[in-house]
């Protein structure tokens, strides 16, 4: 899906279910007219992930909707992280067989001059700007924190046992420590919001070579995903492409 209109940001998104697995547990939501943009990639067995990261999404952007008007953005964007966080916990009370489902979340809002950027577990938020991919956010996830801690090397990373390992997501504990991270925007700027099925069949340098291309924001979504197919598939796959007017 995509949109456009002259002064409102451009955006498009995809998904897809990969070549691997028979059922798509990512999930996005978007809001150009409110510069709402979320992508969720949902864990638990039994349909768990999907329900999982389809509540986190439409928690967050109807929470953001809501309230948008009545709190300071961030702290807006805070609550309604908590509010998807209680949302997929309470269903999970509520369903003996959805225990232990979750989600990852990344979220992008824009506003006149600056992005906020929340997330939490590994699923990224990029910076595409003057040709150069920069990344927003770093994973919440076993391998990522020792690689910061410099007891494994980015190699072993990639090899590790470990690497689906989440530290924070929403709905698996009572309250959930997002990170939120403000940045100035200029006009042009291009963000890609995606989950680990593309970050771990796509690396960077080729994802930047696609983005390099310019070609309309959902073909690209759809050269990113096809890209991830490409190299194996494994997991499902999300771009949301969101530009800066």
């Amino acid at each position: 899906m995509s949109t456009h209109h002259a002064s409102l940001p451009q955006a498009a998104a995809h998904t897809s279910t990969g070549r691997l697995r028979s059922s798509n547990e990512d999930a996005f939501g978007l809001s150009a007219e409110r510069g709402i943009f979320v992508v969720c990639d949902g864990m638990g067995g039994a349909a768990g992930g999907e329900i999982a990261s389809r509540l986190a999404v439409d928690a967050v952007m109807d929470h953001l909707l809501a309230h948008a008007r009545e709190i300071s953005p961030r702290e807006g964007l805070h609550r309604a992280i908590a509010a998807a966080n209680r949302t997929v916990l309470d269903r999970a009370d509520s369903d003996p067989g959805l225990n232990g489902m979750g989600t990852t979340l990344v979220a992008l809002l824009l506003l006149p001059g600056i992005a906020l950027i929340a997330h939490a577990g590994d699923s990224r938020c990029y910076l595409f700007r003057g040709g150069h991919l920069l990344r927003q956010t770093h994973d919440h996830s076993l391998v990522d924190e020792q690689m910061r801690l410099g007891t494994i090397t980015a190699e072993e990373a990639e090899r590790s046992p470990f690497r689906s390992v989440i530290t924070r997501a929403i709905g698996t504990q009572p309250s959930v420590a997002e990170e939120i991270h403000e940045l100035p925007v200029e006009p042009g700027d291009l963000f890609l919001l995606c989950t680990d099925g593309l970050t771990r069949e796509v690396d960077e340098d080729s994802m930047a070579r696609i983005l390099r291309a310019g070609a309309s924001l959902d073909r690209t979504a759809q050269d990113l995903l096809d890209a991830a197919n490409e190299n194996g598939g494994r997991d499902n796959i999300t771009c949301l492409l969101v530009r800066v007017p």
